[in-house]
């Protein structure tokens, strides 16, 4: 049996036409190739002419320090022959003929010391000359406290006895001020002992320097009862 082909499936008529449309696509292709443009791209380009700027260095330069002058000597002239130590009671004369002195020899005057005077009104502790209590001390003072104190009944009743530590000022006239009480067993015997200190009678003031001056005293006054 002999094979027939059909007309419409042999390939060789359209050979032709298939390498025509090859060539206009091919062709197409070339030409959109071409046409085809990269977008673009700004680039900033440096100014190359842009001055430099130079900064002028000064140089700093110190002037030179004067060397401190040396100290002058200065000429002092001593006359030993005029001084004469003496204590502070001793009343100067002098007797200097100044024409044997030059016009640039300087001249001390010796003035009289006054007595120093005593600003201060804070009591002493220990003075040159302690107050004394009717011609005695501070034992003196003591006895007639402990004769003229009377032991409180409230004291007695509740079994309360001791010591009973006080501090006073012996004033410029004599006279016992400032009672402070630094230690008591009861409120009882402290006021009883206040009670005897304030009537004592005036002291003979201390003294500073020949001042008379204030003086401060601490007193123990002991209650006890003796059986």
């Amino acid at each position: 049996m002999e094979i027939k082909k059909s007309p419409k499936a042999d390939l060789q008529n359209k050979r032709g036409l298939l390498l025509e449309i090859g060539l206009v696509v091919a062709l197409g292709l070339v030409i959109g190739a071409f046409a085809y443009t990269p977008k673009e791209r700004t680039i900033e380009k440096l100014d190359l002419q842009t001055a430099i700027v130079e900064e002028e260095i000064t140089e700093i330069t110190r002037q030179d320090q004067k060397p401190p002058e040396a100290p002058r000597k200065v000429e002092l002239k001593v006359i030993t022959d005029l001084l004469q130590v003496v204590t502070n009671d001793t009343k100067i004369t002098t007797e200097v003929d100044f024409a044997e002195f030059d016009e640039n020899t300087e001249v001390i005057q010796q003035v009289e010391v006054a007595e120093e005077t005593i600003e201060d009104d804070q009591p002493f502790l220990i003075a040159e000359t302690m107050p004394s209590f009717q011609g005695g001390d501070l034992n003196t003072f003591r006895n007639w406290v402990q004769q003229n104190v009377k032991f409180p009944q409230i004291a007695l009743e509740n079994g309360i006895q001791g010591r009973v530590v006080l501090s006073f000022v012996i004033e410029k006239d004599g006279r016992l001020t400032n009672i402070q009480v630094l230690q008591t067993p009861d409120r009882s015997l402290s006021e009883e002992a206040i009670r005897v200190l304030s009537k004592s009678p005036k002291w003979s003031p201390g003294k500073q320097r020949n001042q008379v001056v204030r003086v401060k005293y601490t007193l123990p006054v002991d209650f006890r009862v003796q059986n």
